[in-house]
């Protein structure tokens, strides 16, 4: 008898076990800031403060900080700590280089209402691009970019849309992959999380350029070689250095130097096929 309570015993653990992990499991993933600490007025850029819905209702925040003559615009998806005030350097650099950005926070983040799981972050990054069409861009000047945990979700939404170009930085192939770097001894299938950029990239057209770090501590530079890997022609990669967090400090010439030749090849070959389409 006591035996077979041994027995009964063992799935009753595991499955309270595996319900903690799942419960705490967004506290694992998402590490949200509602302070917003400074503004691009406070690096010298105009912007408008907008909010719009997702599709479920959510009230988000986003900063559209436009440029004379753009030659496009930037869906920017930060990655899963902080908020849209702590990408200011990132948001100048591509602004620099001649684009219009929409950078936005996630359900949860900054000034945003709700609270972040894997597929509000979906819906809130359709519905950043749905604000865009709305505002009157066209599908084909919009260029998503993700860094980290914002680089799944920017292939979510350029597997699903017409983008330009998709820019990733800093990101992995899956969150199953990430589980096994982070926790090594449990089981992937025990997470619910997917952010399966994996399978989802393959069906993704548009002009990749994939940006990482060697040096990153964080997510390793295989996962980002490995999603490159399962990408489709076009397709580009950038090994930089520093750290997973400074890489863009350490390596920001070499950066925006490589995003501008690649942005000016796409934004060429846009006019070709527009050219040839109209022919």
């Amino acid at each position: 008898m006591k035996i077979l309570l041994e027995i009964l015993l063992i799935p009753a653990v595991l499955g309270v076990i595996i319900a903690y992990l799942r419960f705490t499991e967004k506290r694992i993933i998402f590490y949200p800031s509602g302070e917003i600490e400074l503004t691009p007025q406070d690096i010298g850029l105009k912007y408008e403060d907008v909010f719009f819905d997702s599709r479920d209702g959510v009230k988000l925040n986003a900063w559209f900080v436009p440029v004379l003559k753009e030659k496009a615009t930037i869906i920017f998806c930060h990655g899963n700590a902080g908020n849209i005030s702590h990408r200011l350097e990132k948001v100048k650099a591509f602004c620099d280089l001649g684009y219009n950005v929409l950078v936005f926070d996630y359900r949860g983040y900054g000034k945003s209402q709700g609270s972040p799981s894997e597929q509000g972050l979906y819906s809130d990054t359709q519905a950043a691009y749905d604000y865009l069409l709305a505002r009157g861009v066209e599908s084909n000047q919009i260029i998503g970019f993700g860094e980290s945990l914002g680089g799944a979700v920017i292939v979510d939404l350029a597997s699903k849309n017409e983008l330009r170009a998709l820019i990733l930085e800093s990101t992995f192939s899956s969150g199953k992959d990430m589980s096994k770097v982070i926790y090594p001894y449990i089981p992937p299938w025990v997470f619910s999380s997917r952010f399966d950029s994996v399978g989802k990239i393959k069906s993704v057209s548009a002009p990749k350029l994939v940006i990482h770090s060697i040096n990153d501590e964080i997510v390793p530079y295989r996962l980002s070689r490995k999603l490159y890997d399962a990408a489709a022609q076009p397709k580009e990669f950038l090994e930089i250095r520093g750290g997973h967090n400074s890489g863009f400090f350490e390596c920001e010439e070499l950066m925006k130097e490589k995003l501008a030749s690649f942005l000016n090849e796409v934004a060429e070959n846009t006019k070709k096929n527009t050219s040839a389409t109209s022919d």
